[in-house]
């Protein structure tokens, strides 16, 4: 038996096959392009697609050290490492995005069904296992390359 749903381990492996859609042809000059809102630019949701994918390593790893640890909710403005990832080139962070999926899959995939089976505590959402974490993850994810296409070519 797998540790994880096909469809979720698809989904993972998958869903940044995207990035060509999301950028387009859009020079770095337009993906650093702010809206008037001053709103995060296509850049900045790519690279916070980026940074949350080491996040998301760490809470791997915490949870498969520790009892249900308490993973509060991510916010890039109260993380040190946040403005690194914002300063980075656009081909950087779709470089490094890239790696960092690479690697997230690997772990996944390694998981055995009583890893996967570990809790996180989310300070919204409660005691999830790692399948819904992952699931949560993806979806924050969409969300961000939703923003992220629609600040490129829009």
């Amino acid at each position: 038996m797998a540790a994880l749903a096909e469809g979720l381990l698809a989904r993972l492996r998958g869903q940044l096959e995207a990035l060509p859609v999301v950028v387009g042809a859009a020079s770095g000059e337009r993906l650093r392009q702010r809206p008037a809102s001053g709103a995060w630019s296509a850049h900045e949701n790519l690279a916070h697609v980026a940074r949350h994918h080491e996040v998301m390593l760490e809470r791997i790893e915490r949870m498969l050290r520790e009892d249900g640890p308490a993973l509060s909710r991510y916010r890039a403005e109260e993380d040190p490492l946040w403005p690194a990832w914002a300063s980075r080139s656009p081909e950087d962070v779709l470089k490094a995005l890239r790696e960092l999926r690479a690697r997230l899959v690997a772990r996944v995939e390694s998981l055995s069904v009583e890893e996967a089976a570990r809790i996180g505590v989310h300070s919204t959402f409660g005691p999830m296992p790692i399948p819904a974490w992952l699931d949560f993850f993806l979806l924050h994810e969409a969300h961000h390359l939703y923003v992220a296409l629609s600040r490129a070519r829009g």
